[in-house]
């Protein structure tokens, strides 16, 4: 599986409500300095399937997304992510963490 594939697989696993940094899912993609890759491989995406919304900066910063900044903060605030000035708040409480990473690469 290439890096790009672990990637989407990585973020299909983010359960509502949730969110990862673009560089823990570099990190559990496989590749933890590639979180510049993710940002490229997010911006690019067009699966509905894959929920690029949940993974923000490592500052809680929203981030980019291809639809739009607003349809980002908005997805999130649907989830019940709380956003204050395109920042997530409690960025601990919200992030997803992984328990078992035989489960995202394996």
């Amino acid at each position: 599986m290439d890096f790009k594939n672990r990637v989407c697989e990585t973020i299909k696993k983010i359960p509502k409500g949730k969110v990862l940094t673009y560089k823990e899912v570099a990190g559990l993609a496989g590749s933890p300095r590639a979180w510049r890759a993710v940002v490229n491989i997010l911006s690019k995406n067009t699966d509905k399937k894959i929920p690029c919304h949940r993974v923000i900066n490592s500052d809680g910063r929203l981030g980019g997304y291809n639809k739009g900044s607003a349809t980002k903060n908005a997805l999130l605030l649907k989830e019940g992510v709380l956003v204050k000035k395109e920042k997530s708040l409690r960025l601990d409480f919200f992030r997803y963490l992984f328990k078992n990473l035989r489960l995202v690469l394996g």
